[in-house]
């Protein structure tokens, strides 16, 4: 049931203004993280550390207009292309004036989307034409805003690739490291860290073998580093340990080595003010050269079109970096979509308040418990709990159930059930005003067995050319039409593109939260969400088992939205919620 037949029907109910219901609608975000590298792959070999050739790979050129209708029907508002920005990889473009990474530095063969090689320009891997890569990523930047969504790329502002060259730069811009003093273990200016008087070593592992132990011309063991760098994790060794992020070095912010900063600090009550303020603050201060440089990066992705951008491990870099570009950002697209990995909840507010960013992952909260619900490690009551202790910052603190570090849920490591995405999603979406991100695969059940040769299973990988298959049925070999889906799957869709309509109810997408107890609070959610005079309230069920419940509150009628509808007995709320069942429903008002 779509939207629109939704609020018509609420029509019936008294005290809701359905005119103003739709008048006053604010469509709540939904973030689309897609791993661009893999969505229109429709190879199905699969190979351990399959070539390109062996495995395929997907193209800008794969979002076509069917593609990009299919995401939107999702209520997606944000396309986070992942993996879009020229990283690390063993594929030889030699022709175009990109030869192959050295595998003993790269992890898997496609090689992680997070180890940058060259910030100004895109993964030929992407481009129908690898020689025009840009132009099609600008041509996808075009398409995605005629179907009215935003774009959004990551900056991996921590690290870069142990190997960053930028062919692409435009003129006048140096690399990282292009004018470092090597001699010094750090001077504030550098871009890298260094361990003087001693050359890089591979980090050894009688597990692992670059490749899997295929033969490759440049896996021999060596990479030419000297002095060696930091590594991208912080590790201060020449040889880093094989568990490490040895394939990056990790950025110099004027973060002294004692942890001491060599920059301005931003005064505390720079927190209650606006990125205006922020931007005016730096203008007249001399700032690292890193600084500098990411600065002008997020510049020139914004001038290409793009809206936002997903900070990798932002926690890992000072607040004031943030403060600093952030405002910058902020100065060219007051609109634009910042979102972060910060995993330290004593970070959470710094880094909004302070860093003027506009959203956190809420993962070690949220996800974390969630998780444990589905789990049987936590009883159902403790979501709230741990809900609350956000309560002052929920808006910022998006949530999601998968992403690509994650377990797919239908991963016998997560759930192994791709259905547990039904109650899972519902209050993990309907919570809060907070964004809402959804994995690609996820709605169709994806869940991420395949061994594609680095890393393990249940994480669809980012390191390595693959098919991925429960996606795959839904592209159905380019129409987009979910014709090679089971029945199974498509009824998990459809739930998703229902629950997902919602975000465009006031009370969703603007409400305040309204704790509701139930007769089984070990094993199900309740809430309502509530604004003016809609209110919506939100029951799920996390037991083995279906679940007769009651709900403290006393209403003369109630609609239902998704899921169970509702009977009353005696003036409560009664429910019978099937296994994974979830039950979403319009209050009438009680004045």
């Amino acid at each position: 049931m779509r939207l629109a037949l939704l609020l018509s029907a609420l029509v019936a109910l008294p005290g809701i203004n359905v005119q103003a219901a739709e008048q006053d609608t604010a469509q709540k975000p939904v973030v689309y993280q897609v791993f661009t590298r893999l969505f229109g792959n429709t190879q199905t070999t699969n190979k351990p550390w399959g070539t390109l050739e062996e495995n395929g790979v997907g193209k800008f050129a794969d979002f076509d207009s069917k593609a990009l209708e299919g995401i939107k029907e999702l209520g997606v508002t944000h396309i986070w292309y992942t993996g879009v920005l020229h990283h690390a990889t063993v594929t030889d473009y030699s022709e175009f004036g990109l030869p192959a990474d050295d595998p003993d530095v790269v992890k898997g063969r496609a090689g992680s989307p997070y180890a940058v090689k060259d910030y100004y320009n895109v993964n030929p891997d992407l481009a129908v034409d690898p020689g025009e890569r840009l132009q099609e990523f600008e041509a996808l930047i075009e398409r995605t805003h005629q179907h009215d969504m935003k774009v959004v790329i990551d900056i991996v502002p921590n690290h870069v690739a142990r190997d960053y060259h930028s062919v692409s730069k435009p003129d006048g811009v140096e690399d990282f490291g292009a004018n470092d003093d090597t001699t010094v273990t750090y001077q504030r200016d550098n871009n890298f860290y260094y361990v003087v008087g001693e050359d890089f070593r591979v980090p050894q592992s009688d597990d692992y073998e670059p490749l899997g132990g295929m033969e490759h011309p440049k896996a021999d063991g060596q990479f030419t580093e000297s002095p060696a760098k930091w590594t991208g994790n912080g590790a201060r060794t020449a040889q880093p340990d094989i568990n490490d992020w040895y394939e990056t070095v990790k950025i110099n912010y004027g973060v002294k080595p004692d942890g001491s900063y060599d920059f301005p600090r931003l005064p505390q009550q720079y927190a209650n003010k606006d990125y205006r303020a922020h931007y005016a603050f730096w203008q007249d201060k001399d700032l690292p050269d890193s600084w500098y440089k990411f600065r002008d990066i997020t510049q020139y992705w914004l001038d290409k079109g793009v809206d936002g951008f997903r900070y990798d491990m932002a926690e890992m870099v000072p607040v004031e970096f943030w403060s600093f570009l952030n405002a910058s950002i902020k100065m060219q697209n007051p609109d634009a979509f910042l979102l972060a990995e910060v995993y330290n909840p004593e970070l959470y507010r710094p880094y909004l308040e302070q860093g003027k960013m506009d959203y956190l992952y809420d993962k070690v909260g949220f996800y974390d418990t969630l998780k444990a619900i589905i789990q049987g490690r936590e009883d159902a009551a403790a979501l709230l709990a741990k809900h609350n202790e956000v309560a002052d910052i929920e808006q910022h603190m998006l949530h999601f159930l998968e992403n690509h570090d994650e377990q797919r849920i239908a991963s016998p490591d997560f759930a192994g059930d791709m259905n547990w995405g039904k109650p899972a999603m519902t209050v993990s979406t309907l919570v809060s005003r907070a964004p809402t991100m959804i994995y690609f695969g996820q709605t169709v059940g994806e869940d991420g067995s395949e061994e594609p040769g680095f890393g393990d299973p249940t994480r669809t990988s980012i390191f390595d050319y693959i098919g991925v298959p429960a996606h795959q049925q839904w592209m159905n070999d380019g129409e987009f039409d979910g014709a090679d889906l089971s029945a199974e799957q498509r009824q998990l869709r459809r739930f998703y593109v229902e629950l997902m309509a919602l975000n465009q109810l006031p009370a969703i997408a603007q409400g305040n939260l309204l704790e509701v107890s139930n007769s089984q609070p070990q094993h199900v959610v309740s809430f309502i969400r509530k604004a003016g005079h809609q209110r919506v309230l939100v029951v799920a069920n996390f037991a083995k088992q279906k679940q007769q419940v009651s709900v403290d509150v006393k209403e003369s009628q109630a609609q239902a939205l998704l899921g169970a509808p509702p009977q009353f007995t005696d003036g409560t709320l009664s429910l019978t919620l099937p296994y994974q069942g979830v039950s979403v429903i319009q209050l009438g008002s009680n004045r």
